[in-house]
């Protein structure tokens, strides 16, 4: 069972009340040991390429006894274009990593303060290349009760930490799409997340619909090509 733990920072709660009908259909055990052992199967097969960039940690939870994705939402006093968005842990690989699961799991312990054990991984997904030429690969982790995490996040670079039951994930009312166009033709969809206040959008809402089609594999329809 999980305990009550206090949070360093402000952790935004998305009720399950807000779950459309469809939503509610979804299995409420998705994050068992049948459903771990499938995906770890599936994860196994993916290697990742040579040249990675970053690794990032697509980080599943339980908070008040429903699975969700845990987010950080970045701080507005970081550098770049990516401040206050909303995000997974995760950044640019080190020498001293030993493969891109120890960069996802090092960038998520200096982000949210808590050492992950290697055995909470299942396994990294396919990667992305963004607009700039890196090469990112989500890896998909399961770090528990999120009230017995005792998360202390890094003021520096998280300003508050996000959750969003799965089920809301799924409901139509809680997602969107934004197709793109380039020379006067359509050339591709991306997913869009929306919260209360906030929206996942871009690499994040990505790596979120690919974890979705993987765990919901009869019932969630993604608008991109690739589930794993």
């Amino acid at each position: 069972m999980c305990s009550p733990a206090p949070m360093l920072l402000p952790l935004a709660l998305f009720s399950r009340n807000l779950c459309t009908n469809d939503a509610q259909k979804l299995p409420n055990g998705v994050l068992t040991n049948e459903t771990e052992q499938r995906c770890r199967q599936i994860l196994g097969s993916n290697i990742p390429p040579q040249g990675v960039s970053a690794g990032v940690l697509v980080t599943l939870c339980t908070f008040r006894g429903a699975p969700a994705f845990l987010y950080t939402l970045r701080s507005s006093r970081l550098r770049g274009r990516h401040k206050g968005d909303v995000s997974f842990p995760g950044g640019k690989c080190d020498l001293s990593d030993e493969d891109v699961i120890a960069t996802a799991l090092r960038e998520a312990q200096e982000e949210l303060g808590v050492t992950l054990a290697r055995s909470s991984v299942w396994g990294p997904m396919m990667p992305i290349t963004d607009w700039t030429g890196m090469v990112i690969v989500p890896v998909l982790a399961n770090i528990g009760c999120l009230e017995d995490l005792a998360a202390k996040p890094n003021p520096e670079e998280v300003e508050s930490l996000l959750t969003l039951p799965l089920a809301m994930a799924c409901a139509s009312s809680s997602r969107g799409y934004t197709s793109f166009r380039q020379r006067g033709r359509y050339a591709y969809t991306l997913p869009v997340f929306r919260l209360p206040g906030h929206k996942v959008w871009g690499l994040t809402a990505m790596m979120t619909d690919s974890a979705l089609s993987l765990l919901f594999p009869g019932s969630y329809r993604s608008v991109l090509r690739s589930s794993r």
